[in-house]
């Protein structure tokens, strides 16, 4: 009966020893891989990610979680930085119905660009893009996880197709209802046509309805106007620095009594930033957690359009031909402009530019987004997101702020940081796996060996095989064209 008891014991404590740890059981071990901590600015060399399901089960050194976990995958993470899935926050999908089946081909292309997550902002498609979305969320359409504004708010008769139109405060009502039936991420709304009151009022009704809100700021109205109206955040960097020019007050006064018009009224804008009256500004932005989209890319592309007329890209092998079509308006327009136009557009975007190190500099949370989409032209889905690091490289932005941009700013302004934006147990298997530290280089953002989507892994030869499935249906497209 001893010897029986001694040898229990002996089982016992073998048990509870390293060597006979209990083991549980994930769906992937990535192993050997360097963590990419951007939070913290750091690498965390030779670890382990295990993952279950679309969640991180565990994170450690890897001689630890090799002792204590197997799956059903290895991943050879070895000399290659395992970080956050890239955000593109401002993308668009539309052109018409006709060009539906165009649009949804562009999913796989930010997905094999290392994009685990997209923030449409409004097209002309908003049912479609509402659909989308669910159907990526439940798992039945592939694609990056999707959050979108649905349909726009706009005043009556607008430019901008796939709106809500709104001509009185019972409408912006109504309409912050249909929004919320919707189940839209947040509100976007743009000034072609809306009443400047009316926006204000749409969103302090948007805030209190607790849906976020970014747009375009109507020339008749402050950028501070719209922060203290509950704005979330701004696109496009020409309100930023709007918001730094020293009468910025009265050139909106004049506009709205019809003293100006819009030529004018820009004009004065160009020749009256101030950067004391900027940081001002930017730190009122910083204070009340009002984030900027910059959108320089599409903004470089159609600045020097003369310069680069895109014929040659490679990437047009990846846009359907109806899509290519909607190019041509941009084109078209600056095609006409005189040799003064020219420079004076170049001038205008490397000012714009220039408030991008100032923006970071009062603490204003800035995120990376493209613009990307049907309209704007060879602001290519996928790759544009790479484009646009790289310009705010170039600008002023280290790598690191710069890949923060694009891992932490958009969780963070959708309120989902404890599920995304760093490799940590609990949050979201969203995952890029690269050859080279983009907190060193931003380019590395490029060279993506894997790509990991609710704890589905996709390697290189998967994501080529999505590259190559777009193209194949882009040239079939271009085929049933030309005929």
């Amino acid at each position: 009966m001893m010897k029986a008891r001694s040898i229990l014991l002996a089982i016992a404590v073998a048990s509870a020893s390293p060597a006979f740890a209990a083991v549980s059981e994930g769906d992937v071990i990535v192993r050997h891989a360097t963590i990419v901590d951007v939070e913290h600015a750091r690498t965390i060399a030779d670890q382990a990610v295990v993952l279950r399901g679309g969640d991180i089960a565990a994170v450690g050194s890897d001689a630890d979680i090799a002792r204590t976990w197997r799956a059903k995958r290895t991943v050879d993470g070895s000399k290659r930085f395992l970080a956050p899935g890239l955000w593109d926050m401002h993308v668009h999908f539309g052109g018409g119905p006709e060009l539906i089946e165009e649009n949804q081909a562009l999913l796989p292309l930010y997905v094999a660009h290392g994009i685990t997550s997209i923030r449409d902002c409004s097209g002309d498609l908003p049912e479609q893009v509402l659909a989308w979305r669910d159907q990526i969320a439940a798992g039945t359409l592939s694609g990056p996880q999707l959050f979108t504004s649905g349909a726009k708010l706009e005043g009556i008769k607008p430019v901008w197709k796939g709106t809500i139109e709104v001509g009185s405060e019972a409408d912006v009502d109504a309409a912050i209802q249909r929004l919320r039936k919707d189940r839209v991420d947040f509100m976007k709304i743009t000034d072609s046509t809306l009443d400047p009151q009316l926006f204000l009022y749409a969103l302090t009704k948007a805030k209190a309805a607790g849906l976020r809100s970014s747009g375009h700021i109507p020339m008749a109205l402050t950028v501070e106007q719209a922060v203290d109206a509950g704005i979330s955040s701004i696109e496009h960097i020409d309100y930023a620095f709007k918001a730094g020019v020293r009468d910025e007050a009265a050139i909106a006064a004049d506009f709205a009594a019809g003293r100006i018009d819009r030529a004018e009224a820009n004009r004065r804008i160009d020749q009256g930033f101030d950067e004391a009256t900027a940081m001002t500004a930017y730190r009122g932005f910083a204070e009340r957690g009002v984030y900027v989209t910059p959108t320089l890319n599409g903004s470089r592309i159609l600045a020097y359009l003369d310069r680069d007329m895109h014929a040659d890209d490679a990437y047009l092998a990846y846009i359907g031909p109806k899509l290519r079509k909607t190019y041509d308006w941009r084109i078209e327009r600056a095609s006409k402009a005189s040799p003064e136009a020219i420079a004076a557009r170049h001038a205008h975007f490397e000012r714009m530019a220039a408030v991008l190190p100032m923006l970071q500099r009062a603490g204003v949370t800035i995120i990376a987004g493209t613009d990307a989409g049907f309209l704007n032209s060879f602001n290519y889905p996928g790759i544009g997101l790479h484009d646009e690091l790289k310009l705010f490289v170039e600008k002023g932005m280290t790598p690191t702020q710069a890949f923060s941009a694009a891992t932490r700013a958009g969780p963070a302004w959708f309120g989902k940081l404890d599920r995304y934006g760093s490799v940590a147990v609990g949050k979201a298997a969203d995952l890029v796996l690269l050859e080279r530290d983009p907190l060193q280089d931003i380019d590395a953002t490029r060279a993506i060996d894997a790509v990991i989507l609710r704890g589905r892994v996709y390697d290189r030869k998967a994501l080529d095989g999505m590259l190559d499935t777009t193209r194949k249906k882009v040239a079939a497209w271009n085929a049933a064209a030309a005929r």
